[in-house]
């Protein structure tokens, strides 16, 4: 009996698979990103002191009675690990189902770095806590939104959408938004770094190095609300670039939530500035050290610009898209 034109049709053209498994992989990791910034908050770093045991425990084997019913600081950081299981075993699941299901060489290699990548996480995690090293818990903290991005990146090329790429029309402002794109993208992964700086400033410093974090992290926080607004004012002007309006009109909600979130997190932090200390509204305000408020507000403020670094690189390879479909190719002379 000859071969269904069906089976021979799935191996030759993408499947969904590859595309609902990269979903998975970028859902799965921005809980991982989440808890590992409360990991971050709450000092839990080094709650588990082996790795990649858990107290001489197979990781998957530790007794879950201890776990959800333990110290809150072991609960996160174990947590945090089975996070860390679940996306290898999605990034594992993705290079197969791309393998079998896609073709393309592009698709094959972008999920075998996927993978490599959760491994190299993995791997500067566990190195983070075996040195109990406070600048490996920053590079591990700075390399976790890039992840994400990445993943957000892949499920995007292996959307069933981006086969349709050929009947997209191409886009006169594509090309000089490209460059623009970029740089949003690069100020949004540099005011992660510098807020991770922040964050992981050690007690023994003076107060000079905070100082100096936060007056770049405002700098670099200026810069790119400033490149964002001017995209979207740019693209606002011609109503019919609509593939290019919309990322940058996301990207710009998403940055106005940011920045509210980033006051919110001073507050609860710091208190209010000195300029409003003294109305009536703040009077029974209180300053709680590591409470869930303080830790919520700050762990969402990071969660937020990881969205914002995926979305900044999504409208970056929206331009790129635009800019090399099929008709501007054939239109050049």
């Amino acid at each position: 009996m000859p071969p269904d034109p069906a089976s021979r049709i799935s191996r030759t053209e993408p499947g969904r698979w590859p595309y609902r498994l990269a979903i998975a992989l970028s859902c799965a990791t921005f809980p991982l990103i989440s808890v590992g910034g409360l990991v971050t908050s709450y000092d839990a770093g080094m709650a588990v002191p082996d790795w990649p045991n858990t107290y001489g425990y197979n990781l998957l084997l530790y007794p879950w009675q201890t776990w959800l019913f333990g110290p809150w600081d072991l609960f996160l950081e174990h947590g945090h690990r089975l996070l860390g299981i679940l996306t290898g075993m999605l990034a594992i699941g993705l290079v197969g189902a791309v393998y079998y299901y896609d073709q393309r060489r592009s698709a094959r290699w972008l999920a075998a770095v996927a993978l490599a990548l959760v491994i190299a996480q993995g791997c500067l995690g566990g190195a983070r806590v075996l040195l109990d090293d406070r600048q490996l818990a920053m590079l591990h903290g700075c390399f976790g939104p890039a992840f994400f991005a990445y993943c957000a990146a892949v499920a995007a090329y292996l959307s069933p959408r981006a086969s349709d790429a050929a009947r997209v029309r191409t886009s006169a402002r594509a090309r000089p938004l490209r460059r623009f794109t970029c740089l949003i993208t690069a100020l949004a992964y540099v005011q992660l770094v510098l807020g991770a700086q922040m964050r992981h400033i050690p007690v023994t410093a003076g107060p000079w190095l905070f100082n100096i974090s936060l007056l770049l992290h405002l700098a670099n926080a200026l810069l790119l609300s400033t490149a964002v607004v001017v995209s979207v004012i740019s693209l606002g002007r011609d109503r019919g670039e609509v593939a290019l309006r919309r990322p940058a009109q996301w990207l710009a909600g998403l940055l106005g939530v940011q920045l509210c979130l980033g006051a919110w997190t001073w507050i609860v932090k710091y208190g209010w500035p000195h300029w409003i200390a003294s109305y009536s509204f703040n009077a029974d305000f209180t300053i709680q050290a590591k409470s869930m408020l303080q830790t919520g507000i700050s762990t969402l403020h990071m969660a937020m610009g990881s969205l914002i670094l995926a979305a900044a690189l999504l409208s970056h390879l929206r331009t790129w898209q635009l800019m090399r479909s099929p008709e501007a190719v054939g239109g050049r002379r």
